[in-house]
């Protein structure tokens, strides 16, 4: 296995170093790069990342799609696996990721729990282990062999939201998909900034539109419109 690990980025500040420094891992040949693909942040993003030593590179306007695509474009791995800035793998990440593809799974992802213990979050965390499409989505991660994610042709770039469903909902039409019983813990700030009630509105409005073929940038406009988000 040699791994590309990528992360799309917009104003991560608060989150990046941490990140980066929970993956660094010495000497061991399996992660062979860590891309930073970033989308335009005004404030230290880029600075930490290239400090921390992770290959930089810029896209135009800020699209998760495009800018994991762009990871991808340039990853010299065989393995591409994909993780927000706010979203921290478990230490031993490379070991089961290596295992889960031993066990002939070329895609799949953790399970995660948030980094507050408030009950109605732990009920929502809990949900990530059930194989469903619902309870996917990018917070859990996502590894994936190159060959596949080259067949899938990457991320569909006009989902500017929902392009971690829309990619999994291909993809494992083509592969087993394995849930790593595992936590990635994903930073609860969406939470904080709205009420639990207000951000599963919105993440359930935005999924069933979704389903019914409505157009990504009405479903963006939609998720703007339902849940302030910290980074506006």
């Amino acid at each position: 296995m040699r791994m590309s690990l990528i992360i799309p980025t917009l104003n991560e500040e608060a989150h990046l170093h941490r990140l980066l420094s929970l993956l660094a891992q010495p000497g061991d040949a399996r992660l062979e790069e860590i891309i930073v693909v970033d989308g335009g942040s005004t404030d230290a993003t880029v600075a930490l990342a290239e400090a921390a030593g992770a290959t930089v590179y810029a896209t135009p306007q800020p699209c998760r799609a495009a800018q994991m695509n762009l990871g991808a474009q340039h990853a010299t791995g065989d393995l591409l696996y994909f993780v927000h800035a706010d979203a921290y793998p478990p230490p031993t990440f490379l070991d089961q990721i290596e295992q889960a593809l031993g066990e002939g799974y070329d895609l799949g992802c953790f399970r995660f729990v948030f980094d507050d213990d408030r009950l109605l979050l732990r009920v929502n965390a809990y949900c990530t282990r059930f194989d469903r499409i619902m309870c996917r989505g990018g917070d859990q991660t996502l590894f994936v062999r190159r060959p596949l994610f080259d067949a899938l042709g990457g991320y569909r770039e006009q989902f500017v939201v929902m392009e971690d469903y829309d990619f999994i909902r291909r993809a494992r039409r083509q592969a087993p998909f394995k849930i790593i019983p595992d936590d990635v813990t994903v930073s609860a700030r969406k939470y904080e900034n709205n009420s639990y009630l207000r951000v599963n509105l919105a993440n359930l409005t935005v999924f069933l539109m979704y389903f019914l073929g409505i157009s990504p940038p009405t479903l963006l406009a939609m998720y703007k419109q339902l849940i302030n988000h910290p980074k506006g």
